[in-house]
């Protein structure tokens, strides 16, 4: 019989998160005050972030230890399963290998408790009541929203529109561990009703939200912010993935050739991709590391390296990233979750030195991929997961054209189970190829006073 699932025991849960700041060649540059454009320090982060959140923002550390607490919870669902997909390995007739890490057997089911659950424990130890977020897909919103209710915190989220709407059982799944849920822009902050003044009927984004979250934690002593991508700790805590994984293909008798994973902001990506690519900067591996994005949304494969806001309104500091401009309203794709403008700062600067590699997908390429999978392997995937599976598809092809037999892991970061209006809309032939074009790139980016990088 052949082996299918590689399986960890509980205790070979990682006790540590890896920062890959320790090893990268070229460190990130520093955020900037966003109204100085001066260089900021740790100190400007404590309105929105506990301390010890911030200490893992700014540190260096190769290695920064995971509190047994934290880690008990982590338990009721880590390790996570990983597969050998030998149902989609047979539908493509291909000679490459592939694997999948399965993060969708999480409690909200995806990838984003790993740093929920953590964030939640620093701000509760911190004498935190109550903890303001943004939500794309509803995913991040669901997963905080569980971390919450775990260490008696209030929540409260602003969910994009967009997918308010479309994706009514997020909410409810978020009301049922106890946060209040509210639809951005809202009329509840200042930032929202400055957008809504100005496009009554918009879709949303994840940038606007972030600034109503971000505005709510900032005018409330009681309240601090989370966020679910992006900022350098939030990678850090999603390397759990990638750490585990390095045991599973251990077990499994092999080591990738390539490791593929969706890119919003960058937690899903480099929680599995930056362990694996620790072992190129400091062994001398060759494993290239491939974020999948959407061609509507495409701030990696066309944006602009510079310096740039992380929300819309302009309350956060500048972050040196790639991005398609802050003001930038992504169409209104199924994959709200990766509907974001920006960057993260170390895959951006990973990026920009030539260390990983981007791949932009149409709508239609993404959800042919999800359902070819669901067919092949059973789990329907979120649609921010079938980008992933659209790249591993490509190369899996690639290598079929070159004869080439190379092992492929692809981080399946969660499921669609509540993503079925979007499968529907496919069925439907609601589902439209979307590509920005250049004229499109060049004018939001034309909007932009922040400095290059």
């Amino acid at each position: 019989m052949q082996q299918r699932k590689i399986t960890l025991s509980e205790s070979e849960i990682p006790d540590q998160w890896y920062n890959i700041v320790a090893d990268m060649p070229n460190r990130p540059l520093p955020p900037l005050h966003p109204g100085t454009r001066e260089p900021i320090g740790p100190d400007a982060l404590a309105p929105l972030f506990p301390e010890e959140l911030i200490k893992q923002e700014v540190s260096t550390e190769r290695w920064i230890d995971i509190p047994d607490e934290v880690r008990n919870i982590y338990s009721l669902w880590r390790p996570t399963p990983m597969y050998r997909a030998y149902g989609l390995e047979k539908a493509l007739d291909t000679p490459a290998r592939i694997y999948y890490k399965y993060e969708g057997v999480s409690p909200s089911g995806s990838h984003k408790p790993n740093t929920a659950v953590a964030q939640a424990y620093y701000n509760k130890a911190a004498g935190v009541k109550r903890i303001t977020t943004e939500t794309g897909a509803g995913q991040w919103g669901s997963a905080l929203s569980f971390a919450c209710q775990h260490f008696g915190l209030e929540c409260e989220v602003y969910m994009v529109r967009l997918s308010y709407e479309h994706k009514p059982y997020r909410k409810v799944m978020m009301n049922t561990w106890g946060a209040t849920v509210y639809p951005s822009p809202s009329d509840r902050t200042e930032a929202g009703r400055k957008v809504l003044a100005k496009d009554p009927d918009t879709t949303g984004s994840l940038g606007i939200a972030i600034s109503e979250a971000v505005e709510r934690a900032a005018t409330d002593p009681d309240t601090k912010y989370a966020l679910g991508s992006v900022l350098n700790h939030v990678l850090l805590h999603q390397t759990i993935i990638g750490q585990e994984a390095l045991l599973q293909m251990e077990k499994a008798g092999e080591l990738p050739d390539v490791v593929i994973a969706p890119f919003g902001g960058g937690s899903n990506f480099a929680g599995i991709a930056f362990p694996f690519l620790r072992l190129s900067l400091t062994q001398g591996k060759q494993i290239r590391c491939v974020a999948s994005e959407p061609a509507s949304c495409p701030k990696l494969t066309r944006g602009q390296f510079r310096y740039d806001f992380g929300d819309t309104v302009g309350m956060t500091p500048l972050l040196p990233m790639y991005t398609l401009g802050h003001n930038f309203v992504p169409a209104p794709i199924h994959a709200g979750g990766l509907r974001y403008h920006g960057a993260g700062v170390i895959v951006s600067q990973l990026l920009k030195d030539g260390l990983i590699e981007a791949r932009a997908h149409d709508n239609l390429e993404v959800f042919e991929a999800g359902i070819a999978f669901a067919r092949a392997e059973g789990i329907i995937p979120a649609p921010e997961a079938a980008h992933g599976i659209a790249t591993a598809i490509r190369e899996a092809e690639r290598c079929k054209e070159a004869g080439e037999d190379k092992v492929i892991l692809i981080n399946l970061c969660g499921h669609g189970n509540f993503d079925m209006k979007a499968y529907q809309d496919y069925f439907a032939g609601k589902i439209e190829s979307h590509e920005l074009t250049t004229a499109e790139i060049e004018s939001s980016l034309a909007e932009l006073d922040t400095p290059l990088a």
